[in-house]
């Protein structure tokens, strides 16, 4: 079996059967694509069949030598879940990665800005520029509703149940949830809706999605990551802000305020309570205020 079709069909084993999103496969095809690369570099014929703990073992220490432990932990997962793609369907009888560890990387805690930064950033808005309306909408729906960058802009016009109040978002894996929409952000896009929108050249295979740029097509993800840097800079904040900072800082703002964290989790999306249980973690000062108010010998 030579590595093209290997590759081939585990991104369409990703897409059906795993069900993953465009932009999870490109990150594991990516993975292997470097091990490919490096085999080609230093001429090593070895088929995705043949290949030994070993010739792995000597990319991933040519691999350490410039990335950091947690994209290089993040490489190992990608490949050992490949290899586990070929034991599953019988190519080969074992994974190549069992024995090989994954450096320890402890758990980043997430960046979180504060409601005043989040002001002083959506103040920085001009909207005396046709997007300004639309930017305003889109900082106060990543804040508003938690959503990840890949939810923002592929969320669609007939997703919005306002009367309900809330919008549907189409998530990892394409799973979708309900997140509730406060009237403050339901105002502010529908400023954008009603008033900005309608001026624009909708492009008919865009006619149905929220947020569009200036020739009437859906938003890239590295537009929304301009958009809130050149904010950012505007606004004098000296701090590593992307979309991803807003959807922190929604939930961060949401436990400091009492919110339960299994409320917080169906809102993010996140399959599993331990990823939301990182943001029990950031403020420990909000955690003690939590016991010396609630526990009986406080």
């Amino acid at each position: 079996m030579k590595w093209t079709r290997a590759l081939e069909d585990y991104c369409l084993y990703l897409r059906l059967e795993r069900g993953l999103s465009d932009n999870s496969i490109q990150n594991y095809n990516l993975d292997v694509q470097k091990l490919i690369n490096f085999l080609e570099v230093n001429k090593i014929k070895l088929s995705p069949l043949d290949i030994t703990e070993e010739t792995i073992q000597h990319f991933i220490y040519e691999m350490a030598k410039s990335l950091n432990p947690r994209t290089r932990a993040r490489l190992i997962s990608g490949l050992r879940g490949f290899f586990n793609f070929l034991v599953f369907e019988d190519y080969r009888k074992d994974n190549p990665l069992d024995l090989i560890e994954a450096p320890k990387t402890g758990r980043k805690l997430p960046d979180v800005i504060s409601t005043e930064e989040i002001d002083r950033l959506i103040s920085a808005i001009d909207l005396g520029k046709a997007e300004g309306e639309r930017n305003r909408a889109i900082l106060e729906t990543l804040y508003g509703c938690g959503l990840r960058v890949s939810e923002l802009v592929n969320l669609q016009i007939s997703d919005l149940y306002f009367e309900e109040g809330f919008i549907k978002v189409t998530g990892k894996g394409n799973k979708q949830r309900f997140v509730p929409v406060s009237p403050y952000t339901e105002k502010y896009i529908n400023i954008y809706l009603k008033e900005m929108r309608p001026h624009l050249p909708v492009k008919k295979e865009a006619s149905d999605t929220l947020f569009l740029n200036r020739r009437g097509n859906k938003l890239t993800r590295a537009m929304i990551f301009t958009i809130v840097r050149r904010l950012s800079e505007e606004a004098g904040i000296n701090k590593k802000i992307s979309p991803h900072t807003f959807r922190h800082s929604f939930a961060t703002h949401l436990l400091e305020n009492g919110a339960d964290l299994r409320a917080i989790q169906q809102m993010l999306g996140h399959e599993s309570i331990t990823t939301t249980e990182v943001y029990m973690h950031i403020d420990r000062k909000h955690l003690r205020q939590v016991l010396e108010q609630f526990h009986p010998r406080a």
